[in-house]
């Protein structure tokens, strides 16, 4: 089982009202929710740790994970309030105000952390658990406890705007990318966490060189780029769709990479350790595939198995 660890919340998307101005309508949402329904939509064994709210949008966010298989026996149920992440649509590009004080996600702390049981088998971490304590110290305690012997993915997801401490920030997403078998970053990620006039490509080499088997690079319209260890490269072009919204898009990207290497039976600690560029490729291009399905829906709602294959 893939278990995804972080956070679910509700995005309030903007929708016109019928007195013709904008209002908001709660969808179910969150970077790694987004990726654990679209494994449960895959057919992927996936399960989710998270902190769930026993308010009415948690009792949302537990019903939509039920309804795409996705198993909640480690989410850690609180009375707390839902994570709320008020969307700005601009030629349907996302940015995201939150309010996140005190909620049943981000309150999470080590202590919460549950024994995971031996079906899992492969950890998925990023997003904004990362970035704001003290969730954010939780996944990584998580990380550093079970990691070790289970295929780590991390998706950072980067969110500045939601850090008070920088610098704890950088060592924090450092420290998890060391620990980390495969890592995707966009470019606005990778710019930010390897500041400096260098290319890309030797910004994606410096993370490599903190221990990951592969660094995945989006670039938006420009397709993605693979970058192994050995020195190979892929790329892979970015699928043509009519885009509606860009929301859940590299949610479901990272879910389509995930789904299609634990079917190529890819994904333990030493395949990925030693992943060829035609497995990487396969698995971008599976990922890119289901990624140009999700924009062409309003918000995050990603294709269900049959709709893909």
């Amino acid at each position: 089982m893939i278990l995804c660890c972080g956070e679910a919340l509700i995005d309030m998307i903007p929708t016109p009202t019928l007195a013709g101005s904008e209002g908001f309508v709660p969808h179910v949402g969150g970077a790694i929710f987004n990726t654990a329904i679209a494994l449960g939509r895959l057919g992927i064994p996936t399960g989710m740790l998270t902190g769930l709210s026993t308010d009415m949008f948690g009792i949302q966010l537990a019903a939509a994970l039920k309804a795409s298989h996705v198993d909640t026996s480690h989410a850690v149920v609180s009375n707390r309030p839902t994570t709320l992440a008020f969307v700005q649509l601009n030629g349907g590009q996302a940015t995201y105000n939150f309010v996140d004080e005190g909620s049943a996600g981000r309150m999470l702390t080590p202590v919460d952390m549950p024994t995971l049981t031996t079906d899992v088998s492969v950890l998925y971490l990023g997003g904004i658990s990362l970035a704001c304590e003290p969730s954010a110290d939780a996944y990584i305690a998580l990380l550093k406890a079970e990691g070790a012997h289970r295929p780590v993915m991390i998706d950072p997801n980067i969110r500045p705007g939601l850090v008070d401490n920088i610098p704890a920030y950088r060592s924090r997403l450092e420290g998890a990318i060391r620990l980390a078998d495969l890592v995707k970053v966009s470019d606005e990620d990778l710019e930010w966490l390897v500041p400096g006039p260098s290319s890309l490509k030797s910004k994606a080499t410096a993370l490599l060189e903190l221990g990951p088997a592969a660094v995945i690079l989006t670039r938006g319209a420009e397709g993605a780029t693979g970058h192994l260890k050995s020195g190979a490269e892929i790329q892979v072009p970015a699928v043509r769709a009519k885009v509606v919204d860009t929301v859940g898009a590299g949610d479901t990207f990272n879910a389509g990479i995930l789904a299609q290497l634990f079917d190529a039976g890819k994904l333990t600690k030493t395949a990925i350790s030693d992943i060829s560029p035609k497995a990487l490729q396969s698995a971008v291009e599976y990922g890119a595939k289901v990624a140009a399905i999700t924009v062409t829906r309003a918000g995050a709602n990603p294709p269900w198995r049959s709709e893909v294959d």
